[in-house]
């Protein structure tokens, strides 16, 4: 979609305190769209008191969500600590249609059985970074099922196959002969057509995101909205520091996951990349975060600092106390030592061989992946390394460790 440049409104003086509105709005944004008319919005907003109507849209597509998703639910407390109304809408009939956003075939769509069940834990994860008693949670199906057939087709009359197609990926499918179905089509006419039922202000996006907010702000302009500008998100590259974070690159840390285990693997993280992480998960001002740059290339560790990053965020997701205990946990076990509350687990079948024995305790999803973590000295019975995969060990108490971060006090019996 082309740049289109910014529309004639009135203009109100900008203020310091829209200033410092616009440069929390910035912060680690990768678009915001148009500037000049947000700041017109927020220093209308702050003359009138009316607050600013702010929508982010998800799809439940699936039960769990990771720290790479609260990248822009961290965007939205920020603008919700300003004062502003921000709206959780939760998709469910835009979920019946299946995003095919940056996929280079058809997402196949969820039963309304599945989109119910995701639904369910969506925003109570969600509520742990936003404001759970200011937040308007939404739910799309609420505007988009009364429209019926005959709405649908006034809607899709309103936006052209050539607009469409300007879609990047659209246009890759099309040119490479991969089918897209006239359903695909409807999927960011539907997102446009929420903020037209929200009378939306701002909504943010990741950039994958960002062709169907444009659908929305035109598709205001010709229900005779003011059109909302639009901020897009980054997407947060995975523990690797490659490739974005995603479960199926096991590159993730799941915000349901366990205290010592999200602290373990955000202190796996490069000291470069850790910055990366302070921009857009901290809720440090930049101020505070660019002083700890300073301090680093004056001989500060960085691990100090990596030391602060995950224990704001496990105390986010748990609570403090948590993220103290997971860091003596740590310090723990970087000395070789034994986390101090880990699982205890009874299992009969003695002797049983080691590979049964490191499933069953629930170390490791499969025998498979046990002799796997053996092959590559991952797995240890009372500190010392296994490298025998046909061990059978006898009636006893052991404490087995895979990896760094998974150990477990088994009690086998025979």
């Amino acid at each position: 979609m082309s740049t289109e440049s910014s529309v004639a409104v009135p203009s109100l003086p900008i203020t310091d305190e829209v200033r410092a509105a616009l440069t929390i709005a910035r912060r680690g944004c990768d678009e915001l769209l148009i500037e000049d008319e947000f700041a017109q919005k927020l220093a209308r907003s702050a003359q009138t008191g009316k607050p600013l109507r702010i929508k982010l849209g998800l799809d439940p597509t699936a039960p769990d969500i990771h720290i790479g998703h609260t990248v822009v639910l961290n965007k939205m407390r920020q603008l919700q600590d300003l004062g502003h109304t921000v709206i959780f809408l939760i998709g469910d009939f835009t979920s019946l249609i299946g995003d095919p956003s940056g996929r280079n075939q058809t997402r196949p769509p969820l039963t309304r059985e599945q989109i119910e069940a995701n639904a369910k834990t969506y925003f109570e994860q969600a509520a742990l970074v936003l404001d759970r008693e200011k937040t308007e949670i939404r739910y799309n199906s609420e505007w988009s099922m009364p429209l019926g057939a005959d709405g649908m087709i006034k809607l899709a009359s309103r936006y052209t196959v050539a607009r469409m197609l300007e879609r990047d990926d659209f246009t890759k499918r099309f040119q490479g002969g991969v089918p897209i179905s006239i359903h695909e089509f409807l999927y960011p006419l539907m997102q446009g057509y929420d903020s037209v039922a929200l009378q939306s202000d701002l909504e943010l996006g990741g950039t994958d995101q960002k062709f169907n907010l444009l659908v929305g702000r035109e598709l205001q302009k010709q229900y005779g909205q003011e059109p909302q500008c639009i901020l897009t998100m980054p997407l947060l590259e995975g523990l690797d520091g490659v490739d974005k974070m995603s479960k199926s690159k096991n590159n993730y840390v799941g915000i349901s996951e366990k205290p010592s285990d999200m602290f373990g693997k955000l202190m796996s993280i490069s000291d470069t990349l850790m910055w990366r992480y302070f921009e857009l998960l901290s809720f440090r001002s930049l101020e505070e975060i660019a002083d700890f740059k300073r301090q680093t290339q004056a001989g500060r560790n960085p691990r100090e600092l990596k030391v602060l990053l995950a224990q704001e965020i496990v105390a986010r997701f748990h609570s403090q106390a948590d993220a103290q205990r997971a860091l003596e946990d740590f310090n723990h076990r970087a000395r070789g030592g034994v986390p101090d509350n880990i699982p205890e687990i009874a299992l009969r079948g003695a002797p049983l061989p080691i590979g049964q024995l490191l499933k069953q305790a629930g170390l490791v999803p499969s025998t498979s992946e046990a002799l796997r973590n053996i092959e590559q000295s991952g797995v240890k019975i009372d500190g010392t390394t296994i490298t025998d995969k046909g061990l059978k060990l006898e009636a006893g108490v052991y404490v087995v460790q895979v990896g760094k971060r998974r150990f477990a006090r088994v009690t086998l019996h025979a």
